[in-house]
């Protein structure tokens, strides 16, 4: 019973927040469709996960509940081995996905009273029946990464596979481009400093004397990802919160205080504890951020304008002045080579790039210096001038050896894995009860040996 529950809480979901889906006025008794090993495909399964392929506009040329029973049965045997390997998930991983989801659901909700409201439960009631659901989603997805984790390549199949690649199946690589940063943040005086924290301790005592702090935080915090909810940033690890707030954060034990104010990279804080379970802490807080004074931003032009004058002229590389005299921790040490977070290369394609340096790359030329510009840090959300060199430009291409020997050598990994896994479910199938319901069994599956 507890499956269906879940099964019939997945299409309530759907029909709150996803108008788009009109789900059927006929009442379905749910029955099971298939069973693999020991584990049931139920139908109401399938047509949760139908109504959510039409929901997102999926196109499927052939029958799609049958493609979704084959992939719900492909599942089936990744869980099932995944017990007999005795491969886990992480339950902080499952926790924060759970975490993530939820805040998601409130924000679309509007509140968690809200949230709660209208599906007649609780936040922890809602928590437990996501973790099933997204704990076998991390299962499978590990048991996969198990199953093909051996898998290897080596240059000399590499260069064949290219080889034997026809040039038409080859990707067309758009343009790439390699750049280095400097980024100059503008001093903050420490009478600002003095400004900010002044009235973040106004805003303790308001608290103090009975003003809620949430009201506070959705009024005067800069954070924009939590200031709408209340200053609330949901059920966090540790290792994902700066070290200066997780230490304040987790020293939290009366959920009626306002902590000491605590100073990050990002401005500062006070907060105010929601709840903590073990390495995880939920917390409201409010964020102000010091402003530089316009003799301060004045200053960081004119040095931003010095550096540019003294790299054209030699005087010192661009490498030197990042390592020296760049506010950005991540590409200074690396002589301001910015690196992709997707590919962990230096190599972007211009919509992976901040719109206002991509605006700048796309008009200069390989090895130019641009003049300085002012940007907001994406991350930090404090404005800085930003000065970028063009390190190379490569045009629009067939994926090539010497271009792309990386994207080359994913794709031949992704075919070794994918032919891999295929096997793999194959033998699978033939060592495992299998049973299909008669109706089901015309269905035209990708592999050929569900049905005995």
């Amino acid at each position: 019973m507890s499956k269906i529950r879940n099964r019939f809480y997945k299409f309530l979901f759907i029909a709150l927040f996803s108008p788009a889906v009109v789900v059927g006025q006929s009442n379905v008794i749910d029955e099971v469709i298939a069973v693999i090993g020991d584990e049931p495909v139920l139908k109401s399964d399938i047509e949760f996960q139908y109504q959510q392929a039409l929901m997102e506009g999926v196109e499927f040329a052939g029958d799609m509940r049958c493609h979704i029973l084959e992939q719900m049965m492909i599942q089936n045997l990744l869980l099932e081995q995944a017990k007999i390997d005795s491969i886990e998930v992480s339950e902080n991983q499952v926790l924060m996905t759970v975490d993530r989801q939820i805040n998601n659901f409130i924000n679309r909700a509007g509140s968690r009273e809200k949230l709660e409201e209208w599906l007649n439960k609780s936040i922890l009631q809602i928590k437990e029946e996501q973790r099933e659901l997204v704990r076998n989603q991390m299962l499978t997805q590990q048991m996969r990464q198990e199953i093909t984790k051996d898998v290897d390549v080596t240059p000399l199949e590499i260069r064949r596979f290219f080889r034997e690649t026809p040039e038409d199946s080859l990707p067309k690589m758009p343009a790439q481009y390699e750049y280095q940063k400097i980024a100059i943040t503008p001093e903050i005086s420490q009478e600002e400093i003095e400004r900010v924290k002044a009235r973040l301790r106004d805003f303790q005592r308001q608290v103090r004397e009975g003003r809620d702090f949430a009201t506070l935080a959705v009024l005067y915090s800069e954070d924009p990802n939590s200031a709408a909810r209340g200053g609330e940033i949901g059920l966090t690890p540790r290792a994902s919160l700066v070290p200066e707030f997780a230490q304040v954060a987790f020293n939290l034990r009366d959920k009626n205080k306002v902590s000491k104010i605590v100073e990050t990279e990002f401005g500062f804080h006070i907060m105010q504890l929601i709840e903590r379970q073990g390495d995880r802490v939920n917390v409201r807080h409010i964020l102000l951020k010091p402003k530089p004074s316009r003799e301060a931003i004045e200053k960081a032009r004119e040095m931003a304008d010095s550096l540019v004058s003294l790299i054209r002229k030699d005087s010192i590389s661009f490498e030197e002045a990042a390592l020296r005299y760049s506010s950005d921790k991540d590409s200074r040490a690396n002589g301001g080579y910015v690196i992709n977070p997707r590919t962990q290369s230096t190599k972007f394609e211009l919509q992976e790039i901040q719109p206002d340096i991509a605006r700048k790359l796309e008009k200069m030329q390989q090895g130019e210096i641009s003049a300085p510009f002012m940007m907001k840090d994406q991350r930090l959300g404090v404005d800085q001038f930003t000065i970028v060199k063009l390190t190379k430009k490569t045009p629009p291409h067939t994926a090539n050896m010497v271009d792309d020997y990386q994207t080359i050598k994913r794709m031949l990994e992704n075919k070794k894995r994918e032919e891999t896994f295929r096997d793999w479910i194959r033998k699978k199938q033939r060592e495992t009860y299998i049973t299909i319901k008669d109706e089901w069994k015309d269905c035209r599956f990708e592999f050929d040996e569900w049905v005995k």
